[in-house]
C-alpha cells in the first residue's frame, strides 16, 4: 500500500498565491491531506485555500512560522508530513511525489528541496545556505523532537538543521527543478520586500557562522 503524506503550508497573506501550491498537491498522488494554516492574515487567504478544497486552519493571532507549522503537525492525520511555503512559483505534483517517495525509498529522517534553476537569485541563496529551504519531508516524532527541545521558534528552518546534525539524523538533499519563490519586492512592494530581502541574506551569513548546539 503506497504511504501518503499530510501536507502542511503556512501562510499569511499569500491569497494570491496559495492556490498555485494546492493545486499540484491535489494532483500528487502521495498527498491524501492537504492543511493550509493562516497565520492570522488580512487579504483572504483562508477563503482563498477553502474554496480550493484545503483544510483551514485559523490562528488566533500571528505566531509566527514556527507555530503555524506545529499547529498543523498536532492537527494533521499522517505519519510523514510535508512542509511547503506558500508563495512557491513552478511547484508541480512530480515534485511533490518526488519528495515523498525519495523519502520512504530511502528511509530518510529528513528531506530537504531545494530550488534550481528556477530564479538566479533564489538558486545562489540556496546553494550557499540549503538548509534554510522551507520545502521538507519528516516524520512527526521528528517534529516532536524539535518541540520538545525548547527551540520551536521563527528561525525554524535552522533549528531543524542543528537537531538532524546534533542527533545524526539521515538527511539528504533533492533538486526541485523550476521551482522558485515569488520575490519579496512584489509581495511586499519594493522598499519593504527589500528589507527583508537584506534581513534574509543576513540570516544566511549568520547560518554559516553559527556554531551548531
Amino acid at each position: 500500500m503506497m504511504t501518503r503524506a499530510s501536507a502542511i503550508i503556512p501562510a499569511y497573506n499569500e491569497a494570491e498565491r496559495i492556490s498555485a501550491v494546492i493545486a499540484p498537491l491535489q494532483a500528487a498522488e502521495r498527498v491524501d491531506e492537504i492543511i493550509v494554516v493562516d497565520d492570522d492574515s488580512t487579504d483572504g487567504t483562508a477563503q482563498i485555500a477553502f474554496r480550493h478544497n484545503a483544510r483551514v486552519i485559523k490562528m488566533p493571532r500571528n505566531l509566527g512560522k514556527a507555530a503555524a507549522l506545529d499547529r498543523g503537525v498536532r492537527e494533521a492525520q499522517n505519519d510523514i508530513l510535508l512542509f511547503l511555503d506558500a508563495d512557491l512559483v513552478g511547484l508541480q505534483a512530480s515534485h511533490i511525489d518526488l519528495l515523498i517517495s525519495l523519502y520512504e525509498e530511502k528511509n530518510l529522517d529528513m528531506l530537504v528541496g531545494v530550488f534550481k534553476n528556477g530564479r538566479l537569485n533564489t538558486d545562489i541563496a540556496q546553494t550557499i545556505a540549503p538548509y534554510l529551504s522551507g520545502q521538507r519531508v519528516l516524520r512527526r516524532r521528528h517534529w516532536n523532537k524539535l518541540r520538545e527541545s525548547g527551540k520551536l521558534e521563527f528561525g525554524v528552518e535552522m533549528a531543524l538543521t542543528k537537531l538532524s546534525i546534533k542527533e545524526n539524523w539521515v538527511e539528504e538533499r533533492v533538486f526541485l527543478e523550476g521551482v522558485t519563490h515569488v520575490m519579496k519586492e512584489k509581495k511586499r512592494g519594493f522598499s519593504q520586500g527589500f528589507i527583508e530581502r537584506i534581513h534574509m541574506y543576513g540570516d544566511i551569513l549568520r547560518s554559516l557562522f553559527t556554531r551548531v548546539s
